[in-house]
């Protein structure tokens, strides 16, 4: 992730004015705007309480197969369904990323059986590192998987802004304005191996991919995976990310390039990191890296860059890393230093993009019985930090409705996911336009506005205080 925080407080302390002429151009109702920006800071909706569903026993036909999962020691296997039988489940996640794995494992937590779909042979274990700040860990002890990471991890004590030229600009301490906040850059990989160890032997089934979903006469959806594979659940929830077959089912547009594109690795330091538990952050014109220590060898790096179309996907790593120092050539060096200490297979481009869910819009979070959740529902650019934490505080808030309505009588099931999408939609859509706003603003590129943010917004304006507001998310252990 590109956690980059601090131009918010020249969005926050202006009263995010910026957003205004924005606002009042879309086709929205002003009373609807205002309601929006009314509820910037997770307003909560009232609980809701709903009822028991029967549930279908797993097929006689199924039979099990050794998992083929290649990172260890995670406790799932694959299970595969013969193509002539009909499966049917209570509830089908689709997409064994953090958002899938986190929402299984709340309702396991809860006491309800979900079955997880993954398109890929084993975890997707790639990529790099992602920041995790209070509210996401708030998350992980609710589902008791907080302890087993903390040790793994460096708790990042605040941040460091500087110019291209290595000249410091500001540096500041979490805890000196939030005693409360924590934050701590885990490997991706790492935390999915976590979740999916909590989780049932069985609950996620590998190379499962969905080819498609409609609803079938009983009212049931039905699944059909590219092996032939045919599933009737009561509940789908889609989480597979931002290219959402499931999303797009529903009726969601693509989300959208928002001009800039991102380099991130993984470097590593046999002999131990020598770095300070900082985030790190440099800005130029149009273009911003930073770096954070993830633990005590490993450093994750970004650089995000202006770029008018995503362009052509490159894959040789030697040529991404390249790419990369290049962007940094004559940057502070111990930058490029953590760059070619990156092993290739971490090096990653990625385009950034976001779906801003316009009230009367935008199709709602679920549509009968089948809900998005993460990536899959609100995309988002990194530069609050807020992707994956959104995405687990997704997971426990849908849990813990659907958990009620599952206790309670089958009608209640959708208005349980209708009071989820509602109750989410007010923390998520503001934090998609704050992050696309900030990615937009350290992006410029005019060289009297980026003296002005360095010389003054920076060093004298930007309070610490505001920026991490948006962190505050309450959570009961499940």
């Amino acid at each position: 992730m590109t956690p980059s925080t601090p131009l918010i407080s020249l969005l926050i302390n202006l009263h995010l004015s910026a957003l205004q002429p924005l606002l009042h151009s879309a086709l929205t109702p002003q009373n609807i705007m205002a309601m929006i920006f009314s509820n910037l800071n997770n307003p909560r909706s009232p609980p809701f309480f709903l009822h028991q569903s029967q549930t279908w026993p797993l097929s006689h036909g199924l039979r099990r197969l050794q998992s083929r999962t290649k990172t260890k020691p995670v406790s799932v296997s694959t299970i595969k369904v013969q193509a002539d039988i009909a499966q049917k489940e209570d509830i089908v996640i689709v997409g064994a990323g953090i958002a899938g794995l986190a929402t299984a494992l709340s309702l396991h937590r809860l006491g309800i059986r979900s079955l997880v779909l993954e398109q890929a042979e084993s975890l997707r274990t790639g990529g790099t590192s992602l920041t995790l700040f209070k509210n996401g860990w708030r998350v992980l002890d609710a589902i008791g998987v907080g302890h087993d990471l903390r040790g793994q991890f460096l708790e990042i004590q605040g941040m460091v802004v500087k110019s291209a030229d290595g000249r410091e600009l500001r540096s500041f301490r979490f805890k000196d304005e939030d005693e409360s906040q924590e934050v701590r850059a885990v490997e991706r990989r790492i935390l999915l191996e976590t979740l999916a160890n909590q989780l049932p032997p069985g609950a996620v089934h590998f190379s499962s991919k969905l080819a498609n979903i409609e609803r079938s006469e009983g009212g049931e959806i039905l699944l059909e995976l590219v092996d032939g594979t045919r599933l009737y659940a009561k509940i789908v929830i889609g989480c597979d990310g931002i290219r959402s077959p499931v999303a797009k089912w529903m009726g969601f547009s693509e989300p959208t390039y928002v001009g800039h594109c991102a380099f991130r690795g993984l470097g590593y330091f046999p002999e131990g990191q020598p770095f300070d538990p900082k985030v790190n952050y440099i800005y130029g014109r149009g273009l911003r890296a930073g770096y954070v220590p993830v633990s005590l060898s490993k450093v994750y790096w970004f650089i995000c860059f202006n770029r008018p179309s995503p362009g052509p996907k490159i894959s040789d790593p030697s040529v991404l890393k390249n790419l990369a120092k290049d962007l940094v050539r004559n940057w502070p060096s111990e930058l490029l230093n953590i760059i070619d200490l990156t092993p290739d297979h971490t090096i990653i481009r990625t385009p950034l993009v976001d779906r801003w869910l316009w009230p009367a819009i935008s199709p709602p979070a679920s549509d009968g019985r089948v809900v998005l959740v993460g990536d899959a529902w609100h995309p988002m650019t990194p530069n609050l930090g807020q992707g994956a934490c959104c995405a687990l505080e997704d997971a426990v808030v849908l849990a813990r409705k659907l958990a009620n309505a599952i206790k309670s009588e089958p009608a209640s099931v959708e208005s349980a996911l209708t009071s989820y999408g509602t109750e989410r939609w007010r923390r998520v859509f503001p934090l998609t336009i704050r992050a696309n706003l900030v990615g937009s603003a350290l992006q410029w590129d005019n060289p009297v506005v980026c003296s002005v943010r360095n010389n003054v917004v920076i060093p004298k304006l930007i309070r610490l205080g505001p920026l991490l507001e948006h962190t505050n998310f309450e959570c009961e252990t499940l």
